[in-house]
């Protein structure tokens, strides 16, 4: 039986939780490369990742629901500054990113964790944590102490 690659993840924890969507959808799919990438992240971009392998005959239909998902996802994060919904969780470019991965590779070590963060592509605006959602005052009045 063959299967279609349809992505690829350098974390087996996004890998894992995509192909469970899927799984829960009945869509039949596994993750390859999964064991080698997780014992060894180094070889990550010499095998291309974690892929996730779908049937043929379910390719345009996981692809329909992971776009749902990414839609999904791109609409419930906004620049706190801007408001645009072209937002992505990134690696920061800059020094500290790349004395770790140097001193990770002279030491043969796994890489050091990076600094990541919110980057909005509309305003360059980067910011770590995601905002609350933003109170809508006349339900807070409606639900106050004197709404009986």
């Amino acid at each position: 039986m063959e299967f279609l690659q349809i992505r690829t993840f350098d974390s087996y924890i996004d890998a894992g939780i995509t192909k469970g969507r899927l799984d829960e959808e009945g869509i039949t799919c596994y993750l390859k490369d999964a064991y080698t990438v997780t014992i060894d992240p180094f070889l990550s971009n010499a095998i291309g990742g974690i892929k996730l392998m779908v049937l043929p005959d379910d390719f345009e239909e996981a692809a329909t629901i992971l776009a749902g998902y990414d839609k999904n996802y791109k609409e419930s994060i906004a620049c706190p500054k801007c408001g645009s919904h072209e937002v992505e969780y990134i690696s920061k470019a800059g020094v500290k990113n790349w004395l770790s991965l140097m001193l990770s590779w002279f030491l043969l070590r796994y890489p050091l964790a990076s600094e990541q963060v919110y980057h909005c592509y509309n305003c360059s605006f980067e910011f770590v944590d995601l905002p609350e959602a933003p109170v809508n005052p006349t339900q807070v009045q409606r639900n106050g102490p004197n709404s009986n």
